[in-house]
C-alpha cells in the first residue's frame, strides 16, 4: 500500500521480490518439459537487471475497503513434451480462494480444448476438473493467489501473482 500507484505496484514486486527484475509479461503457454520449482529456489536464480519473463496478474484499488485479487492458474499436460497453459485473472469483489479456482479452471479449459477432451462448460469447476484429471491427459492442476482489501485511508493498494520463467 502506497499513496502513489507505481509505488504500491513496486512494494508488491518486492513482496513477490521480483523488483530487481525487468519484467517483460507474456502471454499463457507453459512451455514443454518445464520444470515447477518453489519461490524460493528460483529467486536464487534472479540477479539485478535481469531481463524476466513471466505471465502475471495485477489488481489495484484505492477505494477503500474493495476486495481485489490477481490469480494465475496452471495446466500442466500429462505427456511432458506436450505444453501446457498459464492463465491470469485479476478481480474485484473475489477472495482469493474463488479468484485462485476461476484462473486455475480457465487454464485446465484451454489445454482441455486443446487436447480434445470434451466437457460441458456448464459443470462446476469441480465436476470438470475430475473429468479433465480422469482423461489421462492433464496430469497437474493449480493456482496462486493474493487478496486485498483496499486500504481505509484510500491508500493504493496493489496485489499481484506471477509465474516466472528461468532459463538454464
Amino acid at each position: 500500500m502506497h499513496k502513489d500507484k507505481l509505488a504500491s505496484f513496486e512494494l508488491a514486486l518486492r513482496d513477490a521480490g521480483i523488483e530487481k527484475c525487468n519484467l517483460v509479461a507474456v502471454s499463457s503457454i507453459l512451455p514443454p518439459n518445464c520444470k515447477i520449482i518453489s519461490r524460493s529456489e528460483g529467486l536464487d536464480h534472479i540477479k539485478p537487471g535481469q531481463i524476466t519473463f513471466c505471465v502475471i496478474s495485477r489488481s489495484e484499488t484505492n477505494e477503500p475497503s474493495r476486495l481485489v485479487s490477481a490469480s494465475i492458474g496452471m495446466a500442466k499436460p500429462s505427456d511432458e513434451n506436450n505444453y501446457g497453459y498459464l492463465s491470469e485473472h485479476h478481480a474485484f469483489g473475489e477472495n482469493a480462494h474463488r479468484s485462485g479456482e476461476y484462473a486455475e479452471d480457465l487454464a485446465a479449459t484451454m489445454l482441455a480444448t486443446t487436447l480434445g477432451i470434451e466437457f460441458d462448460s456448464d459443470k462446476s469447476w469441480d465436476e470438470r476438473e475430475q473429468i479433465y484429471k480422469a482423461s489421462g491427459h492433464i496430469i497437474r492442476t493449480s493456482n496462486i493467489c493474493q487478496s486485498a482489501e483496499g486500504n481505509k485511508d484510500g491508500l493504493w493498494t496493489t496485489v499481484i501473482a506471477t509465474a516466472v520463467f528461468i532459463f538454464e
